[in-house]
């Protein structure tokens, strides 16, 4: 968070303000003595639960999550795109959720040993993920963003806010419940998105 500041101020001269979450007291208040030492004034850090939107009338340019655990790098995106953000970087951590779901008849040989479903479900979530964020009109990769031998926690999930075609949107919805229905799976961020976009049509439905 502090490189990215003050990259952004220093380096490149722009105006940003950053708001760190982070759960943890003790976390916040060093940090937020750190950027006071060092007078980065745009800087500020809070004790907060991501699964909150405490930002609905901000405008957000970018989304960043390092390591966010389990579930709660699904609802850092899933408010990055009701935020509309421009930019999405998100490496995601500890993909608990679909090891606990998953199971399949016809590809139970991906399942059927701890290790390698633990790895397997790891994949499938961030792959879901991606195109999850491609059904939300976002231009989205998967990279290695440092190299294996450091962490092989090295997965980024980089989205730009981009003109999807309708088609290629719908496509990325059907191949995600597609993987959905093959393994019996239930992803937070599909959750999410579908309860947001009921919301927004039954919002829509009563404006008429």
């Amino acid at each position: 968070t502090f490189i990215l500041y003050y990259y952004f101020t220093v380096k490149r001269g722009v105006k940003a303000t950053i708001l760190g979450y982070d759960l943890k007291e003790d976390v916040v208040e060093h940090c937020n003595a750190i950027a006071q030492k060092y007078g980065y004034d745009g800087l500020r850090f809070v004790v907060s639960d991501v699964t909150r939107d405490t930002l609905a009338d901000t405008h957000v340019d970018m989304v960043v999550t390092l390591h966010a655990c389990d579930t709660a790098t699904d609802y850092a995106l899933y408010h990055a795109v009701q935020w509309n953000s421009r930019v999405i970087l998100s490496v995601p951590c500890c993909q608990h959720e679909l090891n606990a779901q998953i199971e399949s008849e016809g590809l139970s040989a991906l399942t059927k040993y701890g290790l390698l479903k633990e790895r397997f479900a790891a994949l499938a979530t961030d792959a879901l993920r991606a195109s999850l964020l491609e059904y939300s009109g976002y231009k989205t990769q998967v990279l290695e963003f440092v190299d294996f031998s450091h962490t092989p926690k090295n997965v980024l999930i980089r989205a730009v806010k981009s003109n999807i075609p309708p088609r290629k949107r719908e496509k990325s919805l059907r191949e995600v419940e597609s993987l959905m229905e093959e393994f019996h799976a239930d992803p937070a961020l599909y959750r999410l998105l579908m309860q947001g976009r009921q919301m927004q049509d039954s919002f829509l439905q009563k404006r008429r």
